[in-house]
């Protein structure tokens, strides 16, 4: 059974930084278009970054510039590398394999599936 897993998350001061790791398990895990996500206590789902299978990659603007996403397909692993965090970035981030056919971007956040559990990030100020 496919499962998808992420963790690394964490409390930092604002700042500081964090990465974040996010293991999927589907066979074709290459091909994929992946994203990260956030969700803050009372607020939507917002888009962050994605990657597409060759390495292309979309940011939000309130991301971009800070944070980097990347893969390592040997290990199907997708990364979050999160720089100078904000305390405004305080949310638990999810990864998402995109699983209808879209534009790979953080922006058609209603075509990705197979949302992990989440891990908690927490900067203080």
């Amino acid at each position: 059974q496919e499962h998808v897993v992420e963790y690394g998350g964490g409390s930092v001061q604002a700042g500081g930084s964090l990465r974040l790791s996010c293991e999927d398990s589907g066979y074709a895990f290459s091909s994929y278009c992946l994203g990260w996500f956030r969700q803050a206590p009372g607020k939507e789902r917002e888009g962050l970054a994605a990657i597409d299978h060759d390495g292309t990659t979309k940011y939000a603007e309130s991301v971009e510039g800070r944070f980097t996403i990347s893969r390592e397909n040997v290990k199907h692993t997708l990364y979050l590398q999160m720089n100078s965090l904000k305390s405004e970035d305080t949310a638990t981030y999810y990864c998402a394999r995109q699983r209808k056919p879209a534009t790979c971007s953080p922006d058609f956040q209603w075509s990705f599936g197979y949302w992990g559990q989440g891990t908690q990030v927490t900067v203080s100020a």
